[in-house]
């Protein structure tokens, strides 16, 4: 245990950290080239928050949209527990029964639970709803507490204690949300804070988790970077001076400086168990942290998926896109519809000799998405075999090779489309139809994609 103890320290003016936020310039990253040492927990997780500061970016939900994202997460995790729990408000008649009805499903994972502000009006009904577990807004700097709250540090602090000491009492989870940590006074507010709420654990005999709320994106990962932007410091100095397991505490990033992905992975690198986001990074602004991507991430740093489909990031991306109405960029990692497409005939030629040379990883068996060769002025004879051959998923022998007489027809038909004055690549409709004249073979084979 730490023996040092930290005591609030409340001051008259907020701390605005002018010299890193002068607000009319971007921001500046400092540093003291201090280094922390890479803390990896043997368990980390991903926990969801698309219920709640997702839905809050978009047209709310319907009951039965919420019950079937709900499904797909249950089915992504697949009862690994790496997607380990997810959050829903409490604030109107159509998210508590959609609460309800994703309870009443009985499935492990994600675990559900709940988003309050710091009132012990809507902690009492997460406590009529029998929620285990709920996360409570505690804005941390200086800006939120002066600026927002309109008080000071002692009378944050206290209003917030107050709220955790009834949470539990109801023998409810709290889980704090630390908004605005990478603009907040680190050793002045956050560390006595959390000391606190370490010492209320300890007496309760209930886990107080912590999440560190990236509020604007401003956290990096530079190694020698000073707080309190430095992510590395941030997550060893919660665990080190805050007294924070490991399993107890949480990142939440958000993409405003697109730093949201290597940010949350460098929390889970530094002593963080569990990483926030949202299915496909929805979110105010530029978004949370995308959930797939760190299913990914974890792929990466553990050499493992555990028994995670993968398959179902897709399905749930189609199902946002034609169910939400929700416009997918068509390069995002992943799930964009071009995210495995390659347009250069170099590429394409290379694709036609092995998709291993321009393909990430295998995207046809992990995540039903083959890889994609578009046609276009500059394809060549090697983009239209390839697209053949994927589009048509043949394998070994039965590929097409690119100096098939039939593969130069082809090319004589897309060079005078070009000629003629066309700017857009060839669709894979029109493609079908000239192919299939020339490879009456494949009429009967089913293809890998949606025109």
């Amino acid at each position: 245990m730490n023996e040092v103890i930290y005591k609030l320290q409340d001051v008259d003016s907020p701390n605005l950290y002018r010299h890193i936020f002068p607000y009319t310039e971007i921001p500046k990253v400092t540093f003291d080239n201090n280094q922390v040492p890479l803390d990896l927990p043997e368990n980390i997780w991903i926990t969801d928050t698309t219920f709640r500061d997702g839905q809050q970016s978009m047209t709310p939900f319907k009951v039965e949209q919420i019950v079937n994202i709900y499904k797909y997460l249950n089915k992504l995790d697949n009862n690994s527990g790496i997607i380990r729990q997810t959050e829903f408000f409490t604030y109107t008649d159509r998210d508590v029964e959609a609460l309800i009805k994703c309870r009443e499903l009985g499935l492990e994972f994600p675990q559900i639970t709940t988003w309050i502000r710091a009132n012990k009006e809507e902690l009492k009904k997460v406590h009529e709803l029998e929620i285990k577990e709920t996360g409570m807004l505690m804005s941390c700097s200086d800006y939120h507490i002066f600026k927002k709250l309109k008080t000071n540090r002692q009378g944050a602090f206290d209003s917030y204690i107050r709220v955790v000491e009834k949470c539990l009492e109801y023998g409810i989870v709290p889980r704090i949300h630390l908004e605005d940590i990478t603009r907040a006074d680190f050793f002045g507010f956050v560390i006595p804070f959390v000391n606190k709420l370490m010492d209320l654990s300890k007496q309760s005999g209930i886990e107080v988790k912590v999440r560190a709320c990236d509020t604007l994106g401003l956290g990096v990962m530079h190694q020698g970077a000073t707080l309190p932007r430095s992510i590395p410091k941030l997550i060893s100095g919660l665990k080190k001076y805050g007294n924070i397991p490991s399993e107890a505490l949480e990142w939440h990033g958000h993409n405003d400086f697109y730093s949201v992905v290597p940010g949350s992975t460098t929390a889970w690198l530094y002593g963080c168990s569990g990483v926030n986001g949202t299915l496909l990074g929805i979110g105010e602004r530029t978004g949370n942290c995308p959930l797939e991507a760190m299913a990914i991430e974890y792929a990466q740093i553990k050499g493992t998926t555990k028994n995670m489909n993968l398959h179902v990031i897709s399905e749930v991306a189609q199902y946002m896109n034609s169910e939400l109405d929700y416009e997918i960029p068509i390069r995002t990692p992943f799930v964009g519809s071009d995210f495995n497409l390659t347009r250069a005939g170099i590429h394409a030629d290379g694709v036609l000799k092995d998709e291993e040379i321009y393909n990430i990883f295998d995207t046809a068996q992990i995540l039903d998405r083959p890889v994609v060769v578009a046609v276009n002025e500059y394809s060549g004879h090697a983009g239209i075999a390839a697209w053949i051959n994927t589009y048509y998923k043949l394998k070994d022998n039965e590929k097409i090779k690119k100096r098939d007489e039939r593969i130069a027809e082809i090319k004589n038909w897309v060079d005078e489309e070009y000629q003629n004055g066309r700017t857009s690549a060839i669709s894979n409709k029109e493609l079908e139809v000239v192919v299939k004249k020339m490879f009456p073979e494949l009429i009967d084979i089913e293809s890998s994609f949606v025109s």
